[in-house]
């Protein structure tokens, strides 16, 4: 018996949906976490950023982490002013933020991430932070589920079939 493109999407969606429920976040390239000290100040917090390309520095205290700062953080709280070269990334990062472990699945972190409304994630081991995971790093995850539809698609999506003879 010959397989509809129906059973083909089903097959698809039981792929992904198997792949987000049973992979675990350890199998994702994960970058290892920028660590601050928390009585650095929020202009180092912001430089290590920066320095390093990504949305949010981790605030440890001997090893262990107390706080996140985030890119949201630098827009949203009022620390800007002639006094922001001492003001201390303790003071204004969210304490006790939500983490996950590393054997925790994609499915869960998605989930934990989207009702609390977060873009980066501590990945703990321990008490000790051994990652971040983003949301950047989730997508790519999901786009390595269709390499050839996302490989295959137009260069400028607008102009693909709007702008052709055969386009509506």
């Amino acid at each position: 018996m010959n397989m509809s493109e129906f059973d083909d999407a089903y097959d698809d969606q039981q792929r992904i949906r198997g792949a987000i429920l049973e992979t675990p976040i350890s199998e994702l390239p994960l970058r290892d976490p920028i660590l601050v000290s928390a009585t650095s100040t929020v202009a180092d917090a912001v430089k290590s950023m920066n320095d390093h390309h990504t949305g949010c520095v981790l605030v440890g205290r001997e090893g262990k982490l107390i706080g996140i700062f985030t890119e949201r953080d630098v827009l949203t709280k009022d620390f800007f002013r002639a006094d922001s070269h001492t003001v201390a990334v303790e003071s204004v990062m969210t304490k006790n933020p939500e983490t996950l472990e590393a054997d925790d699945s994609i499915a869960f972190a998605l989930n934990k991430m989207s009702v609390g409304g977060y873009r980066h994630i501590p990945i703990i081991q321990g008490g000790r932070p051994v990652g971040v995971l983003s949301v950047r790093d989730i997508v790519d995850f999901l786009v390595d589920l269709f390499p050839e539809d996302v490989l295959n698609l137009p260069p400028s999506p607008s102009n693909a079939i709007t702008n052709s003879i055969d386009g509506g």
